[in-house]
C-alpha cells in the first residue's frame, strides 16, 4: 500500500491518496519461466544498471537460461559468465546482448557416465572339510591344496 500527499495546491489541505499495490500480469500460457532463472535474470540490474530488463524480456530470455541451468552450470556462474566482461560503452539493447550471450557461451552438456560392469560379490568364505583353512567357494568342500592332494592319492 503506497501514499501520496501532494503539496502543489497552496491555500487547501494536504490531499492524500490511498492505491492499491498494482498486481503483476500473469505471463503468457505455456510461456512461464522457472522461478529460478527469472530471479537471476531480474537481479543482473543488482550487479550492472546497464542489464535492467523489462518484465517480457525476462520471461523471453529465461529458457535460455534453463537450458544453462538444466546442463548443470550453478545460477552463480551464470550470473558470472553474463555480468562479466561488459563493455564500457552504453548497453543500448540489453535483452539482445544478453541473449546473445546465452547463446553463443552455451556450454556442451555434461557426458553421461560411462556404465562400468555390474558389481558382482564374492563368494562367500567356506571352511576347508580336510584343513580348516578359509577359502572363498559358492558351496562348501575343500581348499584347493586339499583338492589337488586328495586328487593325486
Amino acid at each position: 500500500m503506497s501514499r501520496t500527499i501532494s503539496y502543489n495546491k497552496p491555500g487547501r489541505a494536504a490531499v492524500r491518496a490511498v492505491t492499491e499495490p498494482a498486481s503483476r500480469p500473469a505471463p503468457p500460457p505455456g510461456r512461464e519461466a522457472p522461478r529460478t532463472a527469472a530471479d537471476l535474470l531480474a537481479g543482473l540490474r543488482a550487479h550492472d544498471s546497464r542489464l535492467l530488463l523489462a518484465e517480457r524480456d525476462v520471461h523471453r530470455l529465461a529458457p535460455a537460461v534453463s537450458a544453462w541451468l538444466e546442463r548443470g552450470v550453478p545460477p552463480t556462474v551464470v550470473q558470472r559468465t553474463l555480468t562479466n566482461g561488459l563493455p564500457k560503452a552504453p548497453i543500448q539493447h540489453p535483452a539482445a546482448f544478453l541473449a546473445h550471450r546465452l547463446e553463443a557461451l552455451l556450454p556442451p552438456p555434461l557426458p553421461t557416465p560411462a556404465r562400468g560392469p555390474t558389481f558382482i560379490p564374492p563368494a562367500p568364505l567356506q571352511t576347508c572339510d580336510g584343513c580348516d583353512r578359509a577359502f572363498r567357494a559358492p558351496e562348501p568342500g575343500r581348499c584347493r591344496d586339499c583338492r589337488m592332494s586328495f586328487t593325486a592319492a
